[in-house]
């Protein structure tokens, strides 16, 4: 077979131009670090590191949600422990009032330092993230969510909360409505109080005895007074019980349905107590404004004084022990957010790894590929600069 001249020149630079391509598609992958550039190039591993690419942009979003939430519970839980501190020193001013010696000008005095821990409490509960987002406005953490009305403050926000996206589900604010107005009331589980005009006795906070004997129905003991002594009658929802015509002595026990609590004092006749479940619905604003009302009060009896007490000082332990949960659940939520942050690390880590891969160079390998490459390229330049140089007219002049 003959094999014409111009056929071989042409295979040769055909041979020498596809060297060259390779090693300049080598040299650009040396020079970016990577070996899959575009699609063609690799197709299933381009695909690799797309999906990687997404997981890691995908661990970004949720980064920056859960230091979002991160920036928001570090200040609620801040706010809420200023609060502890505004009601703490409002109980301290409420035990001092229930001094027998203090004057009622004194306890005025009271009523306005109350006056003010109130105005402070007010201003924590309606506290930014510095940003504008008001920190227990709920599901409307852009509008003011508490505001003080003729009747009390009010809660203007949305229950419930602010979350981020179903992969992280971590809180954007807190539900002020559960933190400041929604405490139980009484001892948690039954309400004791005095019948308005009651001015020479008062009931205490009461305990369960009998958590099994409990009805859940609301009670009235009313008091009899004649020769023969004071007694008490029990009502259970307005109907007469096997309790009649009992004879009371101030301060003894008084035992019902698994419910267990004091009268002290001197009982009229007439005189009313009543026992009702216990409901969420204690707002610690309208406490602070009920002891504030009773100690602006003058000329008020020994029994009212210490009822008004025994009521705020129950009902301000109840707000603190509702604002000790909600605190210890933004302190369950911080070290959520720390397992979740180690989490989307460790996720981001993962696919960044799985996107390399995909597509980087390994250099080593590359390199050696290049030098074996050029010296392969080097040797076919020579031996076609040999090649073209013979021909008939050199043979025959040599």
């Amino acid at each position: 077979m003959r094999i014409s001249t111009a056929h071989a020149h042409d295979q040769a630079i055909e041979t020498l131009m596809k060297r060259q391509v390779e090693l300049t598609d080598l040299q650009d992958q040396l020079t970016t670090g990577k070996r899959v550039a575009k699609a063609s190039d690799d197709p299933a591993a381009a695909a690799r590191a797309e999906r990687a690419l997404a997981g890691v942009l995908r661990a970004d979003t949720s980064q920056r949600a859960v230091e979002a939430s991160r920036t928001v519970m570090s200040q609620t839980e801040s706010a809420m422990s200023d609060a502890e501190d505004l009601l703490q020193e409002a109980r301290e001013g409420l035990v001092a009032a229930g001094n027998a010696s203090y004057s009622d000008q004194e306890r005025a005095g009271l009523a306005a330092k109350l006056r003010a821990i109130r105005e402070q409490l007010l201003s924590v509960a309606n506290r930014t993230d510095g940003a504008g987002t008001y920190l227990f406005g709920g599901q409307s953490a852009s509008a003011v969510p508490f505001a003080d009305q003729p009747g009390g403050v009010a809660y203007q926000g949305l229950t419930g909360e602010v979350r981020t996206e179903g992969g992280t589900d971590l809180p954007l604010s807190a539900d002020g409505s559960s933190v400041f107005m929604s405490a139980r009331t009484g001892n948690g589980v039954y309400v004791t109080s005095a019948a308005a005009g009651v001015t020479g006795a008062w009931i205490d906070n009461g305990q369960v005895s009998d958590p099994g004997a409990l009805t859940g129905a609301n009670y009235t003991i009313q008091f009899s007074v004649s020769g023969a002594g004071t007694t008490y009658a029990v009502l259970q929802n307005g109907n007469p019980t096997a309790i009649t015509a009992a004879p009371y002595t101030s301060g003894q026990d008084i035992a019902v349905d698994g419910m267990t609590f004091k009268i002290s004092g001197v009982p009229a006749n007439g005189d009313q107590f009543t026992i009702a479940p216990s409901t969420p619905t204690l707002s610690v604003f309208d406490t602070l404004d009920r002891a504030i009302n009773q100690l602006s009060t003058p000329g008020r009896s020994a029994a009212q004084i210490a009822q008004g007490n025994t009521d705020a000082l129950r009902d301000i332990d109840q707000s603190m022990g509702q604002m000790q949960r909600a605190r210890a659940v933004a302190g369950e939520v911080l070290a959520r957010i720390e397992h979740e942050t180690s989490r989307l690390d460790t996720q981001k880590l993962a696919n960044q790894t799985e996107r390399s891969r995909a597509e980087d160079l390994d250099m080593t390998q590359a390199i050696s590929e290049f030098q074996n490459r050029q010296t392969g390229y080097d040797a076919a330049l020579k031996s076609y600069s040999m090649v073209q140089r013979l021909s008939l007219f050199q043979y025959l002049n040599s």
